[in-house]
């Protein structure tokens, strides 16, 4: 049995794929530049420390990579732009060069949402917005997702690397450390705690439940082929973040949240993303839509504070 390396293993996604792995009996190694929990698989290691790369890979028999490490968001290391340049595109460019040398099976590169940019409306609203839409990032993290698809793309044509990049919305659910506005929502209203949002009633946030970005992962990673070099992956709702107060106040009625009018000044207006691509040719559906992931993520934050 061949061994899964997954990259960025201590965050939230990372995490949730080794323990999934782990818990269906699938030989998997993570690692991190900090420890994941005691209880899964991996080992301290930096993503720019090749010769610790390839050591590990000939220890472990490693076949193929889930290279989820990065800086995980554009709201992460805004004061540090270089810094995630320095992560992200040659981090992924090490990953990359280690199945090439060592002949891996697949590479499946954890990709954003934020490599679009604003995006214009489709001409087919019912659709969405499709993986071939020019790409214009406003943030450098954003920047370097489409640097590494680029990269992905290019050692897939020129060096017969199996790479695919999955492009996840905004991540919620278990785990998650970083801001996130879901979760400060169940947080607050649990605590009995009131929440204004300066912005959101009207603007449009697309979510996955970790689970399903899991899902979407190992998706691509266990295809026979994957046809497309990208593909957009969400929960399949298109909501604003006034809606999904919304719907926390009916999951938690005495929750008090306003919301006011307005963009978020530090995202993108987006459209709904298309997301049959990798239906048709992964087989990977949502299967939490946001009232189930919004129940399940308020019970596990309720059993952590009890």
């Amino acid at each position: 049995m061949q061994t899964i390396l997954v990259t960025g293993a201590a965050g939230l996604i990372g995490r949730r794929l080794l323990m999934r792995l782990r818990e269906t009996g699938r030989r998997a190694l993570g690692i991190d530049v900090v420890r994941a929990p005691d209880e899964l698989p991996s080992k301290i290691v930096d993503l720019k420390d090749a010769h610790r790369l390839h050591a590990l890979a000939l220890e472990h028999e490693i076949d193929s990579v889930i290279h989820c490490g990065a800086v995980s968001g554009p709201m992460v290391m805004i004061d540090n732009p270089i810094g995630i340049v320095d992560i992200n595109i040659v981090g992924t460019g090490n990953i990359l060069e280690l199945a090439r040398i060592h002949r891996m099976r697949r590479v499946v590169f954890c990709s954003s949402t934020s490599a679009y940019g604003p995006t214009p409306r489709p001409a087919n609203d019912a659709r969405g917005v499709a993986e071939d839409t020019p790409l214009r990032p406003t943030s450098v993290y954003g920047a370097t997702k489409v640097a590494g698809e680029a990269l992905v793309s290019a050692y897939r044509s020129q060096h017969g690397v199996d790479g695919v990049a999955v492009r996840l919305c905004w991540v919620y659910g278990p785990g998650r450390t970083t801001a996130c506005v879901v979760r400060t929502m169940i947080e607050d209203a649990q605590a009995g705690r009131p929440t204004h949002l300066p912005f959101g009633a009207d603007f449009p946030r697309q979510f996955i439940h970790v689970d399903d970005a899991v899902d979407a992962l190992l998706a691509a990673h266990d295809a026979d082929h994957c046809p497309g070099d990208v593909y957009n992956a969400t929960g399949g709702d298109f909501t604003t973040i006034g809606e999904v107060a919304a719907r926390v106040r009916d999951l938690i009625p005495e929750a008090n949240i306003t919301v006011a009018e307005g963009p978020d000044p530090l995202d993108d207006y987006q459209h709904r993303f298309d997301i049959a691509a990798i239906g048709s040719d992964l087989g990977f559906r949502p299967a939490r839509p946001l009232e189930r992931g919004l129940a399940d993520y308020a019970q596990w934050i309720a059993s952590k504070t009890a």
